[in-house]
């Protein structure tokens, strides 16, 4: 799974569980899509929680410009009216600060409403039922995680690629699309990621959940109650500190025992500076390219798990699958696929 129920109290309430973030090139401008409530998950997106897209416009992993989505309650005809504003500067950071309202809408439950798409002045955005576009096969990825949890080689010397599955064939998403014209974003290079937040007894918010680049929390375990640490919890800017020792150590193990580098610490610690922080960068203008050489951006139909294991073990482990596992995306807005279920 990529960030599919990666924390506990994701998988207590699946609407605040992000399962992947990406950022392209759209047909207007850069497209932004935050995908959450894995696994065809019930109940739409939480009417209290904060869906909030962070923009890096300094390449300090923190944000400069924050566009939180908000949801009213489901009616009877399971859409929800939405409301998105932006909050720029210091209070970017501040899940507690208001902000520039800019559009309202409604939810698309069935996928293919396009009196759902609302606009302004340089954007758009779609908020509604998706399949899921993320794929990837449950043995295969066992496989790797139990690898770097061990530091041992991967075994896979069971698996046919013929029998391979996706395992989130037939599952759909809560979907957000924000999509922004050139000229209204503020920087050539932008880093991105998405957060949850949820309001706390005390009066203030907390973080449930963030995602940028796929699979991180997963394939290092950095969630861990038993430690007291909430990967989800913490900002991007904190990333190298914090969990830059475990994925040093966890990758120097599993290199060295399957033999594919020459210096496994010197590729570990490179590693460790590509994934940390956890951010996505993203050339305003340009196709997204998500790869072992070169990332920029994340598309829909990247094969992104074989990307991270390669990223990780320095050799390709094949899932089997390719972009066909999760059905077509849409190629014009709001691009993601249509769910694979219909609305009860």
């Amino acid at each position: 799974m990529s960030h599919h129920l990666d924390s506990e109290l994701a998988r207590q309430d699946p609407r605040l569980d992000i399962s992947d973030a990406y950022v392209f090139r759209g047909t207007m401008g850069t497209a932004f899509v935050v995908d959450v409530n894995p696994v065809s998950g019930p109940g739409g997106f939480h009417p209290e929680g904060g869906y909030e897209l962070k923009i890096d416009t300094d390449g300090d992993a923190v944000e400069n410009i924050t566009y939180r989505f908000t949801f009213g309650e489901t009616g009877s005809d399971g859409r929800q009216a939405w409301h998105l504003s932006r909050i720029d500067g210091d209070a970017a950071t501040d899940p507690l600060a208001g902000g520039e309202p800019l559009l309202d809408g409604t939810t698309d439950p069935t996928g293919g409403d396009p009196t759902a798409i609302a606009t302004g002045d340089g954007i758009r955005a779609w908020v509604g039922t998706a399949a899921d576009p993320f794929w990837i096969e449950g043995t295969v990825v066992t496989a790797v995680r139990t690898a770097i949890a061990e530091g041992r080689p991967v075994r896979l010397e069971d698996f046919d690629p013929a029998d391979a599955t996706n395992i989130f064939a037939g599952t759909d998403v809560n979907a957000i699309v924000l999509e922004i014209a050139d000229t209204v974003m503020p920087a050539p290079l932008i880093g991105f990621w998405a957060a949850t937040v949820l309001p706390t007894d005390a009066g203030g918010r907390r973080q449930i959940n963030r995602c940028a680049q796929p699979l991180v929390n997963t394939l290092f375990a950095l969630e861990d109650a038993e430690r007291d640490v909430d990967f989800n919890a913490t900002q991007p800017r904190e990333d190298r500190e914090r969990y830059g020792d475990v994925v040093v150590r966890d990758t120097t193990a599993v290199v060295t025992a399957m033999g594919t580098i020459p210096d496994p610490k010197a590729h570990a610690e490179a590693l460790r500076d590509t994934l940390f922080p956890d951010v996505l960068w993203y050339e305003v203008g340009t196709e997204a390219h998500f790869a072992t050489a070169r990332r920029n951006g994340r598309g829909l139909t990247t094969n992104t798990p074989e990307v991270m294991f390669e990223l990780v073990l320095g050799t390709p482990v094949s899932l089997g699958l390719d972009a066909t596992a999760a059905g077509p995306c849409r190629p014009e807005f709001p691009y993601v696929p249509k769910p694979t279920t219909k609305p009860a």
